[in-house]
């Protein structure tokens, strides 16, 4: 059998957000994590993540792009996403972020959400220590 790479433009949402979440997966395995996708959201999370030091676990929720969202505050939600304009994976606190951010604080404060597929330059900076 010959494998052939499919196209992320030509899937449809429910098989991006498999395909988001198996690429998360993998790169949090480089990181000892075993990442356990969830049938239904849990606490506002998609997947749950534990390391392998049997103490750390995570709330991951996967997305797309950048993203916030009211219904993630005060849930200790982690965000992960992959930035495909630098092919670069992130993985950041939705709260802690949001309060290093507050102009998107103040526009998720008031719209309820705010997500973005090209990240500023400013946004980049900040995010830069949450890259995985």
């Amino acid at each position: 059998m010959k494998l052939k790479k499919i196209s992320y433009s030509k899937l449809n949402s429910r098989q991006r957000e498999n395909y988001n979440f198996q690429k998360i997966a993998a790169k949090l395995a480089d990181y000892g994590f075993n990442a356990v996708r969830l049938s239904d959201d849990w606490q506002g999370a998609d997947a749950v993540a534990i390391h392998v030091d049997q103490k750390t676990f995570l709330k991951v929720q996967v997305k797309g792009r950048f993203s916030f969202d009211k219904k993630y505050i005060g849930k200790n939600i982690w965000i992960a996403f992959h930035d495909k304009d630098t092919d670069t994976y992130y993985l950041y606190n939705h709260d802690r972020l949001l309060k290093k951010l507050p102009d998107v604080f103040r526009y998720v404060s008031r719209k309820g959400s705010r997500n973005t597929p090209h990240i500023s330059a400013e946004h980049r900076r900040v995010l830069e220590e949450y890259k995985f």
